[in-house]
């Protein structure tokens, strides 16, 4: 117990080191684009009319603080982060990211986790069972669906099923709510309205990952069935599921479970291309905004930031996980 304690403890460590690192490092991406805050936000009250001098420019920068040093700048932006939860203003739209934010990004984060659970769920039986049983035309045919997967882009997929709903059912399948339900409170209706409309980026966002997960558990339980100490298994008298649970998919599964941040990162990477199509209104769709036409780089850092907090947080929990349940995972040397 002691030493699963002092396994989590240093993971919880390394999880704040990165996050610190980070930040420094969105920070610094946020300071890097050409024009800081306050000359870009007189800019647009220039292009409305007003005359702007250069002493509207200094007292900008120094109402928001752009004339202090910048390692204390990041050291103030990084501390209202990680104790308040403060991500500031945007620079150009001049109110607070978290209400910007709001339910966005817990909506986002919600639809990128359910496809990736999904994908997950139907990955594993699927490819344990295509690696460990003969059946040629089973085999065949969840190659070519992975394959497919693979190789039929998120968009394509999106604008196909759109355009069979349009033609069939008359509704594109557009947005998260239906148009009473876009600025409503939360409430029942509300949630079956959301939930009828977020199965389709789900699953199309699950599509790609589904296939990549079912191809990554084939081939490491392949892999992991035609080792020695499988076969002198065999010898014992171990088959079937006992044989496959004991252990090759226990050795297989550690490094599926362990590369959920990096398929989360995947997932929500692919997220903005079909928040567009969709016209969803969340991160994926803010996060692309910010970057590619409003060029708000402090909602855009704000956001990907949130998005390499639930990274890190999910790799912790996998590596906790994964140490409660294979005890050589705590006797590594990054666990002590």
């Amino acid at each position: 117990m002691l030493q699963l304690a002092q396994f989590t403890l240093t993971r919880a460590v390394f999880a704040v080191i990165t996050l610190l690192m980070v930040s420094f490092i969105v920070f610094t991406l946020m300071e890097l684009v050409p024009a800081n805050c306050a000359e870009r936000y007189v800019a647009w009250k220039n292009t409305q009319g007003e005359q702007i001098t250069v002493e509207d420019i200094r007292a900008e920068e120094e109402r928001l603080g752009l004339d202090r040093p910048y390692i204390q700048r990041w050291a103030m932006w990084v501390s209202n982060v990680f104790f308040r939860g403060d991500f500031g203003n945007s620079c150009i739209l001049r109110v607070s990211i978290n209400q910007l934010l709001g339910q966005k990004i817990w909506l986002s984060l919600g639809i990128c986790l359910t496809a990736l659970l999904i994908a997950y769920l139907i990955a594993i039986p699927v490819g344990m069972i295509s690696a460990t049983v003969a059946a040629p035309t089973l085999n065949n045919s969840l190659r070519l669906v992975s394959y497919l997967g693979l190789a039929l882009p998120n968009f394509l997929l999106a604008l196909m099923i759109m355009l069979f709903s349009t033609l069939f059912f008359g509704d594109t399948l557009t947005g998260l709510f239906s148009k009473e339900f876009r600025d409503a409170p939360w409430s029942l209706d509300r949630l079956i309205d959301f939930l009828s409309r977020a199965w389709l980026p789900v699953f199309i966002l699950g599509w790609s990952a589904t296939a990549f997960a079912l191809q990554t558990v084939r081939a490491l339980i392949s892999d992991e069935y035609g080792k020695l100490y499988v076969t002198a298994a065999r010898a014992r008298g171990v088959f079937g599921r006992r044989l496959l649970w004991r252990y090759p998919a226990r050795h297989a599964l550690g490094p599926i479970v362990n590369s959920l941040g990096f398929d989360l990162n995947r997932v929500f990477n692919e997220l903005p291309i079909v928040a567009v199509i969709l016209t969803l209104t969340e991160a994926g769709a803010l996060l692309l905004d910010s970057l590619a036409r409003s060029n708000d780089q402090q909602l855009a850092g704000a956001i990907i930031f949130m998005l390499t907090t639930a990274i890190v947080g999910l790799n912790f929990f996998t590596d906790v996980l994964l140490a409660l349940i294979d005890p050589r995972i705590r006797k590594s040397v990054m666990g002590g």
